[in-house]
């Protein structure tokens, strides 16, 4: 890890939330728009725990930093993009990468790092009310939560500025439920086959033929109690009385 101004880099996770086409708009609408924007980042940054996030303004978005929780990133991410059907305009770029503190040391802190330029530029790429994530984050998603990151596919390949290429992911919640569809039919099979090697075990230790008259035994146990359980109930004896009297 390198130094910069006697800082430490660490690597965190970054979501870039970026405003859709914010230059381009008046400056009254990109004053709503922001004071919208800070809204929503106070809101969807709430549920993680303040000395393990910072805010960090940019000209057309915030770049929320997380630190030791990309499971928080995505969650933020996915809530902070919701606000698009309140009118406004975002996308999202998520990345796990290098960041370190950096200012003049006056209270003026703030964060650099490759792990914040590229959230951006995947930002800058991602479509209108979509996020989308850098291998680096979803790895970092495996190892922090495995299974979580199934819910990422593949969604491309980004060319930077900088003529680097980033492999992309975006979400898709489907392959989660595939995925824990997919654990249920294998804890299924897992049953079955241990059941099969349990009657193999005992067919082999009494005998073919005591193991199936011990399961017929049990078979017709359980047939009497439930004819014993669905048989109705005899009358009282009032009633049956009364109802021998009718019949004679």
């Amino acid at each position: 890890m390198g130094r910069e101004n006697g800082a430490t880099a660490v690597h965190a996770s970054v979501a870039f939330v970026k405003i859709q086409e914010f230059a381009r708009r008046p400056v009254m609408e990109q004053m709503r728009l922001r004071a919208q924007l800070d809204a929503v980042i106070a809101v969807t940054t709430g549920e993680i725990e303040p000395s393990s996030r910072l805010v960090l303004e940019a000209s057309d978005g915030a770049a929320v930093v997380v630190l030791r929780n990309p499971h928080a990133a995505l969650r933020l991410a996915e809530r902070a993009l919701t606000a698009a059907a309140a009118g406004l305009p975002l996308s999202a770029g998520l990345n796990h990468g290098a960041v370190q503190l950096a200012g003049n040391g006056e209270g003026d802190e703030g964060m650099i790092g490759d792990g914040i330029a590229v959230a951006a530029n995947i930002a800058e790429f991602a479509p209108p009310s979509k996020l989308l994530a850098s291998k680096s984050f979803r790895d970092a998603l495996a190892d922090a939560a495995p299974g979580e990151e199934a819910c990422l596919v593949p969604a491309g390949v980004l060319t930077d500025p900088g003529l680097r290429s980033h492999e992309l992911f975006g979400p898709d919640r489907r392959a989660a439920r595939r995925r824990r569809l997919s654990f249920v039919s294998l804890a299924a099979v897992t049953a079955v086959a241990l059941l099969a090697a349990g009657i193999a075990i005992r067919v082999a230790a009494v005998g073919q033929e005591k193991f199936l008259a011990d399961l017929q035994a049990k078979g017709e146990a359980i047939a009497a109690k439930l004819r014993f359980w669905e048989a109705p109930p005899p009358p009282p004896a009032k009633a049956r009385a009364a109802r021998d009297r009718s019949r004679g």
